[in-house]
């Protein structure tokens, strides 16, 4: 390729990295919830309901304050929502159509994954990997697998 062609594939942008918007102590400068776990009807637009998902528990306060999350739900055909993806190392499960928390355990170390749901011999299960180290979190090096009802 040419120098002329070159000039021409060269694109004026730059990204110079990406700036969170923290208060002194390194969270978010905004009011919490910080994160929010939402069903959407993708019909009308509109919030089917809206829960708070994650925590940042050495802040001690009485409600969860809502965390960044990286990665996103699985959900089974009875309606199960399964989530980690939080600092604070937890998995839960909420009901598909309420919103509801049906369930919550603490992993080995946080989970910044999708979940994935298989079957064998006609049992269900679902599995996530638990790596940590993202946002400061303790490194972990573990699959983590539980047997549905």
């Amino acid at each position: 390729m040419s120098k002329a062609e070159q000039a021409k594939t060269k694109v004026p942008y730059q990204i110079s990295g990406y700036s969170k918007f923290l208060d002194k102590n390194g969270y978010p400068a905004v009011n919490t919830p910080w994160g929010t776990l939402n069903a959407i009807n993708l019909n009308t637009g509109e919030y089917v309901w809206k829960t708070v998902l994650g925590n940042y528990p050495e802040l001690k306060t009485k409600e969860p304050t809502g965390s960044e999350s990286y990665g996103g739900p699985v959900i089974t055909a009875g309606g199960v929502l399964f989530i980690a993806g939080t600092k604070d190392g937890l998995f839960k499960a909420y009901s598909r159509k309420t919103g509801k928390l049906l369930w919550q355990t603490k992993l080995p170390a946080a989970a910044f994954a999708t979940p994935s749901t298989y079957e064998v011999n006609g049992k269900q299960y679902v599995v996530l990997a638990c790596g940590g180290t993202k946002l400061g979190a303790p490194k972990g090096d573990s699959y983590v697998a539980f047997a549905l009802p």
